[in-house]
Order: structure tokens, then C-alpha cells, then sequence
């Protein structure tokens, strides 16, 4: 059974648009047309590749094995033509990169420098988000990395390098905090404090202190927003529950004073592709450089 490099393109744009519509407006083409294309690849499976639900349309198993495919091949077409570009002498190539907020603001700016020292030619695009979303963007075949805190292994993912991360709270130096070299959550509680959503990874790490204590935290706020958290830590308006990436500024100027939290296990920040992929010239380059500047920042003990 072949299917066509345009079959796999316009099945892929529905899939991740969950809409013919959507999909065709990003294809540049008519609803009937794509419907009829659609319909035409679905005969040749011989099944129905998604459900057409009120909501939108959700892959059918038979789908599921057809999104495996058309991501396998697209990706291979995209690592072919960087490799082919190579072999000219061009050194181009294109990477999508999928982060955490807490990372965007110096660690991937400073590897962008680095890539952009060495491989000028090389272009991104760089998604923010939460670490599950940037872990299912590679599965999918939406991203070429995923660099985040994800926790539990997923058959989809290779990991390529893992970093253990303290969890702590973050409060100004004058803090009544700022003076431990480590804290358990129970002192936390006579506090106000800021927790992070629930969405994210970070509140995973408090769920079983939170549930341990008998009184409510005194909780100010909850956001899934990083930087939110910064400021208001900053404003010192409240302890934030962080690891020291994102505050690394706040840090080394002492505006902010990061102590370890006792009864908290340590975030695992890893560098992630899509499982059994053979990855483009461009996509290995900077997840080598990734993956060292990583490890580096790791190594440095706080003083």
C-alpha cells in the first residue's frame, strides 16, 4: 500500500488540526476538495481514519497507525533534504524546539547563540509550554525536541540526557527563609506562598507535602505562569516553589535566595526526540550543544 507525499501531507495537517476546515485554510485548499482526499485515502485503507465527532475529529486505531507512518516519512523527507543541503555545502537545516518557560528565559536563548555562532544558516522555531504538552509535540511528530521536566518514561520519547534539579523556594534575601541552607514544607506553611497549577510538573513534587499537612496552605496564588511566579517572588510577596532555572539572574545579584526544599524529590530536566528517529544534521548539532550546556549548568554548585 503507497500513498502519495501529498496523501500524507494533507492527512497529517488534518490530524493536527483536528479539523477538515482548519486543515484546509492551512493548505490553501477547498473542504470538499480535502474531504474527497480524505475519503479517497480512507478507501484505500479500507477503514475509517477518524471519528467525526461534534467536537472535532479523533484518529481511529487505523489512524493511529497512519499518523505513525506519515510522521515517520515526513521526518525522514525533512533529515534527507538538511543532509542534501549539507553535502552542497550550505549547512542549513531547520529545528523545532519544544521548552519550558523557567528555560526560555537564558539557558535556550544561550544555546540559540551558540547554534547561530556556529551553524548561521541553521533556522527555529521554539514552542513554550508544559513539559506533557512538549513531550506529546514530539510523539506527534509536531516537534524535533523536547527539552522539559518529564518525569515518567514514555514509549514514544529517547531520551538523550537527564539532569537532577533541587526543587526550593524562592524569596528575597531578607526573607526569614533566606537565611537556612535548607527547609522542610512545614516551615513553608507559616508563609504566604505561591503554588504552581496543577498542570504542571513542578506541583507533582508537592502533592504528597501538601496532603500531609493538617491545616490549608496559605496559598496567595496558583498559576502555571513562570514568570508570574518570578515576579511575585521578586515583589517578595510571597515564597515560590522553583528550581534554580529561570531565576539564574536573580541569583547571582542576590535579588532572589533559592533554599532547598528537605521532603521534595529533584526534578529530572531531560533533552528528549521521538523514539527510533534518525535525526537531521541540524536537529543532532543542537541537541549536542543542548545537551553540554545542560550537563555544565548541572555541574556548577551554588555557592
Amino acid at each position: 500500500m503507497k500513498f502519495s507525499a501529498r496523501a500524507l501531507l494533507h492527512f497529517d495537517t488534518i490530524r493536527r488540526c483536528g479539523s477538515i476546515r482548519q486543515a484546509a485554510r492551512q493548505l490553501h485548499l477547498s473542504s470538499s476538495a480535502l474531504n474527497r482526499q480524505l475519503l479517497a485515502i480512507e478507501d484505500q485503507v479500507g477503514s475509517p481514519l477518524f471519528e467525526r465527532l461534534h467536537s472535532g475529529l479523533r484518529l481511529t486505531p487505523a489512524g493511529e497507525v497512519m499518523a505513525r507512518h506519515a510522521i515517520h516519512v515526513m521526518q525522514d523527507t525533512h533529515r534527507m533534504t538538511a543532509e542534501l543541503q549539507a553535502l552542497r555545502g550550505l549547512h542549513a537545516g531547520h529545528v523545532d524546539l519544544f521548552t519550558v518557560e523557567a528555560l526560555s528565559h537564558a539557558v535556550v536563548p544561550a544555546v540559540l547563540k551558540q547554534m547561530a555562532d556556529r551553524h548561521p544558516k541553521v533556522t527555529f522555531r521554539v514552542g513554550v509550554g508544559g513539559s506533557r504538552f512538549a513531550a506529546s509535540r514530539v510523539i506527534e511528530g509536531d516537534a524535533d525536541v523536547a527539552w522539559g521536566f518529564i518525569h515518567e518514561r514514555q514509549v514514544g520519547l529517547r531520551q538523550l540526557a537527564v539532569v537532577s534539579c533541587e526543587i526550593g523556594v524562592a524569596v528575597q534575601p531578607d526573607h526569614p527563609l533566606a537565611r537556612l541552607k535548607s527547609v522542610r514544607f512545614s516551615q513553608c506553611m507559616r508563609f504566604p506562598m505561591v503554588l504552581p497549577a496543577p498542570e504542571l510538573t513542578l506541583r507533582e513534587a508537592l502533592v504528597p507535602m501538601l496532603a500531609a499537612q493538617t491545616e490549608p496552605p496559605p496559598v496567595i496564588l496558583e498559576t502555571g505562569s513562570f514568570e508570574l511566579m518570578r515576579q511575585i517572588a521578586l515583589q517578595g510577596r510571597a515564597l515560590v516553589f522553583v528550581n534554580r532555572f529561570g531565576i539564574e539572574d536573580e541569583l547571582l545579584t542576590r535579588r532572589l535566595v533559592h533554599v532547598p526544599l528537605k521532603d521534595a524529590a529533584p526534578s529530572l530536566l531531560g533533552i528528549y526526540v521521538r523514539a527510533r528517529r534518525s535525526l537531521p544534521a541540524a536537529v543532532e548539532a543542537f541537541c549536542e550543544m543542548a545537551v553540554e550546556h545542560m550537563q555544565g549548568l548541572a555541574g556548577r554548585r551554588p555557592e
